[in-house]
This record gives C-alpha cells, sequence and structure tokens, in this order.
C-alpha cells in the first residue's frame, strides 16, 4: 500500500461455497480520488464494496480502508466512511426530516450539528417546503441525491456508492454527478460501482470488473487508447463480451 492510497487490496477474494463471487482482485485508490468500479451487473462490484466497508468477511487476500485492516478493525471503518446501498437506504416511512436525524444520529453528530445539517441539506436540494413529507412521496431523483447527501452528514473521509444513479433519468443523474463533484472538491475519496459506461467518463480512474476479476484499470483515455476504441462502452464489449470492435 502506497502513503498516499487511502483504499487497497491485495489478491482480495470472496466465495460462497464453490462460488467465487470476486477473484484476487489487487488495486489502490488514492486519496481524493473519484474512483469508477465499472462491470455488468453480478461482476462482484457489490460484494467486493461490502467487504471493503466490513459488511462482508474476505475468504482470503488482504485489504485496507483509511490505513485500517478490514478483518481486524471493520468498526473503525464504519466510523470513517459513508456508504449508499443499492437497494436506497433511505426509510420510507420517515420524513426527510426524520432521515437525517437519524443518520445524522447513528453517525454520532450533536443535536446543535444535526439542526445545523437539517437546513443546509434542504436549502442545497431544494427540499425545504418537503421537510415534513414521507420520503415515499418523493419522486426517485430527489431520494437518491438525499440518500447521498444523508450518507457523507458526518463528513467521511470516504464516500462508497452502490449503483447511485440507477433507475433514474439522464437528467437526474447528471445532477447526481454535481454531488459527488461537490464532495470530492471538499477531500473526499469516492468510491462508486455503474454499469452505465458513459459514468466512467466522470471518474479519475477506473477499473473493469468481468466475472470477479479486475480485467482493466486506469484513466478512461489510458484504456481507450490501449484498446484504440473510441469509448467505454467498446472497452466493456470488448473485455465482458469478446466482442471484436
Amino acid at each position: 500500500m502506497t502513503s498516499d492510497a487511502v483504499i487497497s487490496s491485495e489478491n482480495l477474494t470472496k466465495k460462497f461455497g464453490s462460488f467465487t463471487a470476486v477473484d484476487h482482485i489487487t488495486f489502490e485508490v488514492k486519496k481524493g480520488e473519484i474512483f469508477g468500479f465499472l462491470g455488468a451487473n453480478g461482476a462482484g462490484k457489490t460484494t467486493a464494496m461490502k467487504m471493503f466497508c466490513g459488511l462482508l468477511r474476505p475468504t482470503s487476500g488482504k485489504g485496507f480502508v483509511a490505513g485500517l485492516d478490514i478483518y481486524k478493525e471493520s468498526e473503525k471503518i464504519k466510523k470513517r466512511i459513508g456508504y449508499m446501498s443499492q437497494r436506497f437506504s433511505l426509510y420510507e416511512d420517515l420524513t426527510v426530516n426524520e432521515n437525517i436525524q437519524f443518520y445524522a444520529g447513528i453517525y454520532g453528530l450533536d443535536r446543535k450539528t444535526i439542526r445545523k445539517k437539517q437546513h443546509e441539506l434542504s436549502d442545497k436540494l431544494q427540499l425545504t417546503a418537503y421537510q415534513n413529507k414521507l420520503i415515499s412521496s418523493l419522486p426517485l431523483g430527489w431520494k437518491q441525491k438525499l440518500a447521498f447527501s444523508v450518507a457523507i452528514v458526518h463528513e467521511p473521509d470516504i464516500v462508497f456508492l452502490d449503483e447511485p444513479t440507477g433507475g433514474v433519468d439522464p437528467v437526474t443523474r447528471r445532477q447526481f454527478w454535481d454531488l459527488i463533484y461537490e464532495a470530492a472538491d471538499a477531500g473526499v475519496t469516492v468510491f462508486v460501482t455503474t454499469h452505465y459506461m458513459d459514468e466512467a467518463e466522470y471518474c479519475d480512474r477506473i477499473s473493469m470488473m468481468v466475472d470477479g476479476r479486475i480485467e482493466a484499470i486506469g484513466s478512461t483515455d489510458h484504456l481507450k487508447a490501449k484498446y484504440k476504441v473510441n469509448s467505454m462502452n467498446d472497452v466493456f464489449l470488448i473485455l465482458a463480451r469478446n466482442v471484436e470492435i
């Protein structure tokens, strides 16, 4: 692990019985990077992320997050990171304010700070008129943006985002990425999984997962030049589908 790496793995592996979901992956993410973890559904992206977040114990290999061992220090890791799950992490039967209060409380913020965060997020996301509305009544795009904001309400070093733009329209996806850029500009390292190949262009570097393995890693310009194509979708087709371009 190099001195500027905040996430690293060495031959990290996760097996479920005879099935290998993550197969000896080795890579690093540097502080302040937006790192895209790309691949088709079922490629192993979510399983790998859960190991880094302390939600799944690896079968073998090494892994570190913020200098902490994912085997021995998973509880400490959880205090240093934000996490937005693939299956939407807000409580539908709570209001906007109640969700902010709940998650800020879990992250250990005091009441004064929580009140401040409520006002800041409501203004920033233009949800002031909806503070006392149930989450279930909000459009999906607003839910996703609020879920991301709640995931970093405690100002973590690193935020893990699992398929954060799934199911939303292109305009909302772009707005969501504006929030990611803002967080990265504030010094947060962003680790994001996606199967949208166009979102690779928004990342500083990406890795391409295929059947549990990392088949390629680098900047999008580097990978497009390496495989002599014009888009990351073509890179994906070559690596994941064995298509000749």
